[in-house]
């Protein structure tokens, strides 16, 4: 079914208009369409030379002539089809790796150099998954990825090749009509890696349509127009930071200025200055990002700060706190901040990113009836929107940030088990549909078809029957929007009432000072065949009570926890700072925490 077929539906959708439809193209061919272009395009912030970060740019026809250098070079040493794992540092030779890849017709595998990450694992396992024939690299990191290959075992690339090294030609080697003109749009572009925040990490295949679809997607549901400016830092490896700061620049035309993560964890200040100092600054940051500028960066330097020009920061990738957002506006409402600018949104890996997002009106948090939701209702008891959003959790209510809508594809919330469209205001599982969903896992069959392969019963009108890529995500429409709840795999539930673990999570680490925001894991345990309870494993924060009486702390957090969810915990563990698992997005690995958990209590029995 077409865009256009379904545009009529009256569900939650925001579709496309007919004028407005869109033609699918390699991303490449975007590139080459301004080959002759000395405009920016990307522009990496080389804090390494320069505490105000040395700017170093490739204009669209330097980047054009590097691509195709590094397009020609792989066409030599390997063929179209095969894996080409990007293992260089987030500067610009990623950018220049990345799309020789897709230029050549070989299968892009964004990872990341091995030493600037505490991943090593991951980077491991997605190179055995997937077998790449060509390690892309730079120079500066050829020492550290030669060293991967020897001393892991991996299957042994046939060439690792360092993209800085490759000699570029005064002129693109091909114009606009002949780039990759044997591609087939719906042949895999890349693996998208997923974080494995429930199971082990798998690749994604992006479709060279899908990507440039979540691109169009992304940029015209959010408004960009040629004179904005995509700014951040979120790591290419991660879907979110290909997106916004590599593929989309490359459809919409307009300039990238982006930096490392590390230099942002080290000066959040300086993801301030790039909304500050560049035009119509577009973002996107997952939302500890947001409460860890706002309380980072000094008040003496904010007042330099003009945020004024920002257009639009996307928050998604880990659960958004409303306390989060009315902090952000609080702390840099004063410097010009417009508070719709604020877009929480929804997306995932195997959508390429991209599902929902907020409109022009800003963040909205609706509070839902505790009980209700227990029992998979939506019964919602007042909305807010604007820039004092002061919506918390209570014992009686669940504040919810909204993810917005859809554009250019289909949500729908059904029932996991009847396979059955759920109606407004009943959670169920997130279905999505649409061109920009990957095709499976890469040598997944069981577990693709288990994801991609959903078929809904009882179809309703104006929707598919099959084909819909089942996320895993809990949600439910209210006044049609989108609101996540949580993860089928991590829902707790006792005495037959449904509790999500970030909600417990939320009230746990408000319960004591010694408590690190957001390294707080709930989940789901039974001991000695007794029912299903509730267990927390927390770190401690030694910034805010570094020497705290434990016998207190865990009385403060059973006590909220039963008066804010009515439940008594099972256990309560207070661990050293890092303890806590995370996936490589930044995401709570309550399954692995779970384990590593039942782990150390074996342990302490024998």
């Amino acid at each position: 079914m077409s865009v256009a077929e379904y545009a009529k539906s009256p569900s939650i959708n925001r579709f496309v208009p007919e004028e407005e439809q869109f033609d699918a193209r390699l991303l490449t061919h975007y590139l080459f369409d301004r080959a002759d272009s000395a405009e920016p395009a990307f522009t990496f912030l080389d804090f390494s030379s320069s505490r105000e970060g040395e700017p170093r740019t490739l204009s669209w026809a330097e980047l054009a002539n590097k691509v195709s250098a590094v397009a020609t070079e792989l066409g030599q040493v390997t063929s179209p089809g095969q894996r080409v794992a990007i293992l260089a540092p987030q500067d610009l030779n990623y950018v220049v790796g990345f799309l020789g890849a897709l230029h050549a017709g070989t299968i892009a595998v964004p990872l990341f150099a091995p030493e600037v990450s505490q991943h090593g694992g991951r980077l491991v396992n997605a190179l055995a998954d997937c077998a790449p024939e060509v390690w892309l690299t730079s120079t500066d990191a050829l020492a550290n990825v030669q060293a991967l290959a020897e001393n892991n075992p991996l299957p042994m690339p046939k060439n690792i090749i360092a993209v800085d090294q490759l000699r570029a030609g005064d002129t693109p080697a091909v114009n606009a009509q002949q780039v990759a003109v044997d591609i087939d749009l719906d042949s895999p572009a890349y693996l998208q890696y997923t974080s494995g925040s429930t199971r082990s990490p798998a690749g994604a295949i992006i479709t060279h349509r899908a990507v440039s679809t979540n691109s169009w997607q992304a940029a015209t549901g959010y408004g960009v127009e040629s004179d904005w400016t995509c700014v951040g830092w979120v790591p290419f490896f991660h879907d979110m930071g290909l997106i916004q700061l590599l593929c989309l620049p490359i459809v919409a035309g307009v300039h990238s200025v982006f930096m490392s993560p590390f230099n942002f964890i080290m000066k959040p200040l300086r993801w301030m200055k790039q909304l500050s100092d560049y035009p119509n600054t577009f973002a996107a940051a997952p939302n500890f990002a947001f409460e860890y500028a706002a309380s980072k960066v000094k008040e003496t330097d904010r007042s330099s700060l003009d945020l004024s020009g920002v257009k639009v920061i996307i928050n998604g990738s880990e659960p958004i706190r409303p306390e989060t957002i009315a902090l952000f506006n609080e702390t840099f409402g004063p410097q010009g901040f417009p508070h719709n600018a604020h877009r929480p949104s929804y997306g995932l890996a195997e959508a390429t990113v991209i599902v929902t997002n907020a409109g022009s009106e800003g963040p909205r948090v609706t509070r839902f009836d505790r009980s209700a939701l227990s029992h998979d209702r939506g019964v919602t008891l007042g909305s807010e929107t604007g820039p004092k959003i002061e919506s918390r959790n209570d014992k009686d209510a669940v504040a919810l940030v909204s993810a917005g809508r859809p554009w250019g594809q289909l949500v729908r919330i059904v029932h996991p088990e009847t396979r059955i469209v759920q109606a407004d205001g009943q959670v169920g599982e997130i279905w999505v549909y649409g061109p920009n969903t990957a095709t499976g896992y890469w040598e997944q069959v069981e577990r693709s078809a288990e994801t991609f392969a959903g078929e809904i019963a009882d179809v309703p009108e104006n929707t598919p029957a099959d084909n819909w890529l089942r996320t895993g995500d809990l949600g439910l429409i209210a006044d049609g929007e989108l609101y996540i709840t949580g993860r089928i795999k991590d829902l707790i539930i006792i005495d037959g009432k449904n509790h999500y673990p970030q909600d417990i999570e939320a009230t746990v680490q408000n319960a004591h000072p010694a408590i690190k925001r957001d390294r707080v894991a709930a989940f789901a345990v039974s001991f000695d065949n007794e029912s299903e309870g509730a267990a927390v494993v927390a770190e401690h924060d030694r910034k805010g009570d570094p020497d705290p009486d434990l016998e207190a702390v865990g009385k403060a957090v059973r006590r909220a926890v039963s008066a804010q969810h009515d439940i008594k915990l099972r256990d309560f563990t207070l661990v050293a700072p890092g303890a806590v698992l995370r996936t490589s997005s930044g995401k709570i690995a309550r399954a692995a925490t779970k384990a590593k958990f039942h782990a150390a209590k074996a342990d302490a029995l024998s």
